[in-house]
Order: C-alpha cells, then sequence, then structure tokens
C-alpha cells in the first residue's frame, strides 16, 4: 500500500491500532475503539492525502479499509436541461396518444409525471447536500414509450458517510414521490368518467393505495359501463409503480439503501434476492432481470463509510413506515396494455 507510513499515522491521530492485516478480503487496520465524530475527522484528513476510508465492526474489535479516491468529473448542467425539455415533449405526446390525442390532456400528463419524478429525485439531491454528499441535479430520461419517459436520476458524486445519511438518501426519494402522487392520485380519479364498456380497453387491478382513493371519490359504475382513467390518474398510477419498484430492497435501489442501512452485507444480500423473487412474481419480469444483473454483476453495496454507526430510533421507525407504504404500492402487472 502506497503512503503506508501516512496513511497509518493519520489513523493512529484518532484510533488505537491493533495492528494491519491482509486477507482474501483485502487489506484493513484493526483498531479497539470506535467514535463516529473521530472517524468523520478522520474521513477529512484521508481526503487531503487522496484516500478515502471505510469502517466496519469486526469481531469485538473494528476495522479500517482504505480505498483511493476517485476523481470526480465535473457536471455539465447543460446536459440536465437538454434532457428535461426533451422529457416534457415526450411525456407531452405520450399523454396526448393516452388521452384520446388530446393536446391539454397530453399537457396535463406531462405535469403529472414530471412532478412526480422530479420530486422523487431532487428529495434525494437534498438529502444528499443535507449529509455533504455530492450529488448531481436529477437528469430526466426521454424513452419512445407509453409514458414517455425511462425516469429520472441522480449522479450522487461522493461516498456516503454513515448509516442515518444512507437511510435519508435512500426513503426521500419514495416518501416525497408518493406525498406529490396522492394529489395526482386525486385529481386523476376526480377528472375519470364513466363510459360504456369497450371491449379493446385494458383492465388492471389497482394497487391497494389507487383502491382505497378509488374507493372514496370514483364515481358508482353501473353494469355494462367502465371508469375510463384520465391521463391524471394514469400518471399516478406510474407514480405508484415507480415508488414500489424503487422501494423493492435489491441492491443499489432506494429501498435496497434503506435495507442496506439497516443491515449487514450478507443480510443485504439475501434481502435483495427476496425482493428479486417479490418482482418476479408480480409480473415486472424486465425489472427483475434489470435487478438480477445489478445484484450479480456488479459491485456489491459497500453501505455507508461508517457501517459501525447506528441507525436513530426515528429512521427506525420511518423504515416500517417504507414497509408499509411498499406493500400499499404493490401491483401486479397489468395484462393488458392501459
Amino acid at each position: 500500500m502506497e503512503n503506508f507510513d501516512l496513511i497509518e499515522k493519520n489513523i493512529s491521530n484518532y484510533f488505537q491500532v491493533e495492528g494491519f492485516h491482509s486477507t482474501e478480503e483485502g487489506s484493513y487496520f484493526v483498531i479497539y475503539d470506535y467514535d463516529h465524530d473521530k472517524f468523520s475527522w478522520l474521513i477529512q484528513d484521508m481526503a487531503e492525502i487522496g484516500y478515502i476510508p471505510f469502517m466496519e465492526p469486526y469481531g469485538e474489535n473494528y476495522r479500517i479499509g482504505i480505498a483511493e479516491k476517485p476523481e470526480k468529473r465535473k457536471s455539465n448542467i447543460y446536459i440536465n436541461i437538454v434532457l428535461f425539455v426533451v422529457t416534457v415533449a415526450t411525456t407531452i405526446y405520450a399523454g396526448y396518444m393516452v388521452g384520446n390525442q388530446n393536446i391539454w390532456s397530453g399537457v396535463a400528463f406531462s405535469i403529472a409525471i414530471l412532478s412526480i419524478l422530479g420530486v422523487h429525485e431532487s428529495a434525494h439531491f437534498f438529502a444528499a447536500r443535507k449529509h455533504g454528499v455530492e450529488a448531481t441535479l436529477p437528469y430526466f430520461v426521454p424513452a419512445p414509450t407509453l409514458i414517455g419517459t425511462f425516469g429520472a436520476v441522480i449522479n450522487v458524486k461522493s461516498p456516503i458517510p454513515d448509516k442515518n445519511a444512507l437511510f435519508d438518501l435512500g426513503f426521500s426519494g419514495p416518501i416525497a414521490g408518493i406525498i406529490v402522487t396522492i394529489p395526482v392520485l386525486i385529481t386523476g380519479i376526480l377528472l375519470s368518467t364513466v363510459v360504456p364498456i369497450d371491449s379493446g380497453a385494458g383492465m388492471f387491478n389497482p394497487p391497494p393505495l389507487m383502491a382505497i382513493f378509488m374507493y372514496f371519490l370514483a364515481p358508482t359504475v353501473p353494469a355494462g359501463y367502465m371508469l375510463q382513467i384520465h391521463p391524471v390518474l394514469f400518471a399516478a398510477w406510474v407514480g405508484i409503480i415507480v415508488t414500489m419498484l424503487n422501494l423493492m430492497p435489491v441492491s443499489f435501489l432506494d429501498g435496497g439503501h434503506i435495507s442496506r442501512s439497516l443491515f449487514d452485507g450478507k443480510t443485504h444480500q439475501i434481502i435483495s434476492m427476496m425482493g428479486i423473487v417479490v418482482t418476479v412474481v408480480l409480473g415486472w419480469i424486465t425489472m427483475a432481470i434489470l435487478m438480477f444483473l445489478i445484484l450479480f454483476f456488479t459491485k456489491k453495496h459497500p453501505g455507508a463509510l461508517d457501517n459501525a454507526s447506528k441507525l436513530t430510533r426515528g429512521r427506525k421507525i420511518m423504515a416500517l413506515v417504507m414497509l408499509i407504504i411498499l406493500i400499499l404500492c404493490l401491483s401486479p402487472i397489468p395484462t393488458n396494455s392501459l
């Protein structure tokens, strides 16, 4: 290891070092004690000499591994702007087609779906900023699909410091997205109309969250008729599905971040496989395949830099809330196109 003496000196400034070990898992320093604040200071000192430390429990002690700090590429905000403008156009067109070629239905759909996706990713961005994690603004991804987009993402460009930060980055997007989805859902139900049954219309089972609101707000549908969903209601359904898939506790998905903040690496792998099985059972095969590839053909989720830290009580309670939200959003893939 280059700069071994300098690295050991930095660690010794904050912790009592038991020794240095090299195994098949890698090389690491074993220390006797743990202190969250001291490790935070160590992260800053190591960053100045081009390294990143990461800590985890090791028997009755703790171990600190070292990785070289990667170079950061400068973000180009013009890419974000161009992608957003193109996605506005593709989602308007998608809504136009779903809404029986009505331009205002297209605009309404675009506003609804981009609000849900935008708030979801913006929440991740602000959670990252709160914890000193570098992240880009949201990238919207236009696509020639039924909804006009593949969603939106942010790029996290620096390590996540501790388990509380990892949890916040995971839960912030889904909770913000579902909060926006609910008024979109209510509006969409109120805009939907009762029409005679069309034999060519797609049928689907609404997820529990959607079914609850429809029970109280949807108009009565007499025999021989059906509820023709408005594009805004379709956008709400998409928002619920996006929340469901993101909350699957798999690998680097939002639910995966939450799971990794709660459990160790091996348990996280098992829970990830369970999430993939649930996704397959619900019929979202393409997404399940992507989850499988990410889980088994990319690096394992490393967790936070400080994997010895503890989640706060409030975050543990919020983890249960997110599990309830996931259950309320569970939905099988429609057998026919909407």
